[in-house]
């Protein structure tokens, strides 16, 4: 496993919310304007950028995370006009941002005439949309109470978003995908090659080798722990043993075979999707011959797309 690998499971599987005091606002062409010097005991917008009609850039700077961080917002058509919008959340996967969407996939096409708000955070190279167990003694990086807490409140108090919201991901995003709908606040839930049986055969090592590559100096148990003596902490951040939790969420896995770090991904989802059929919970499930790459994860937003926007009720503009 090459560190040049991007969106990679090791990534993955290593790595597997509030109102703003202060606003700066920068249009296109504009100049950005001072505002106050961010307080760093409060969740607020740093700045806010509109790159082009549809892209949205913001900086926040998190409590949670004890840093700033960004995230990039692909508008629906009409935006200013009306609040309530359907919310998509898009995750990155290991060694990847949160411009890899845009910057690798033709998302942006994908949901021009859709009219949903679409939201892709940053989650940190080896980040693994967790709270890091830190030797037991927490605190940041916080990312799922910074995605969760902070920000998907900022979201629906001033960018316009709905209730109804659905999530997907790739590589560690699809674990963090899962992850987040057993939290309850998604309808809606998609797996591209995710770690999603964190425990299975081969996964526990590829945390260490994946934290070592995306977060090179890390210490890999700083995430979760050892997998033995921290056992419970695994399995309370596994989606294989959060399945239950997921009852009612709209479900779609996809995972492919044509590499290694694909092949492991394919295993983790069969194990995570045998574990739904035990509990009686639907799932639509795509196995396809395919590498770990953003070709793969294109064509199976594609897929999982319709289910998705379903299932939040969006409808073309």
């Amino acid at each position: 496993m090459r560190p040049r690998l991007r969106g990679c499971l090791v990534g993955a599987v290593v790595a597997a919310s509030l109102c703003a005091a202060a606003v700066v606002v920068m249009w296109p062409g504009g100049d950005e304007e001072p505002g106050p010097r961010p307080d760093p005991t409060r969740t607020e917008i740093v700045s806010e950028r509109r790159l082009d009609e549809r892209r949205m850039e913001l900086t926040i700077r998190s409590r949670a995370l004890d840093a700033t961080t960004k995230v990039r917002l692909l508008l629906p058509r009409g935006w200013e006009s009306r609040t309530g919008w359907p919310v998509l959340w898009l995750l990155h996967g290991g060694l990847d941002d949160y411009t890899s969407w845009t910057s690798k996939t033709d998302v942006e096409a994908l949901t021009r005439d859709t009219g949903v708000l679409v939201v892709m955070p940053d989650g940190g190279k080896c980040g693994s949309y967790s709270d890091w167990w830190n030797g037991g003694e927490g605190g940041p990086p916080r990312w799922e109470t910074y995605h969760l807490k902070e920000l998907l409140p900022l979201l629906e108090a001033r960018y316009r978003a709905g209730a109804r919201q659905a999530v997907a991901g790739y590589s560690m995003g699809g674990q963090g995908a899962m992850l987040y709908a057993a939290k309850g606040h998604f309808e809606a839930a998609a797996s591209f090659s995710g770690a999603l049986h964190i425990l299975g055969p081969g996964v526990p090592q590829a945390v260490m080798a994946g934290t070592s590559i995306g977060c090179f100096g890390t210490d890999w148990k700083r995430v979760w722990g050892d997998p033995e003596e921290q056992r419970e902490v695994w399995r309370a951040h596994n989606p294989y043993d959060l399945a239950g939790e997921l009852k009612g969420v709209r479900l779609y896995v996809g995972a492919g075979q044509g590499d290694l770090v694909e092949d492991l991904a394919n295993r983790a989802a069969r194990a995570f999707t045998g574990r739904l059929e035990e509990l009686g919970i639907p799932v639509r499930t795509h196995f396809h011959q395919g590498g770990h790459n953003h070709t793969s994860w294109q064509r199976e937003l594609h897929r999982a797309y319709p289910m998705l926007m379903s299932a939040i009720g969006a409808q073309p503009a």
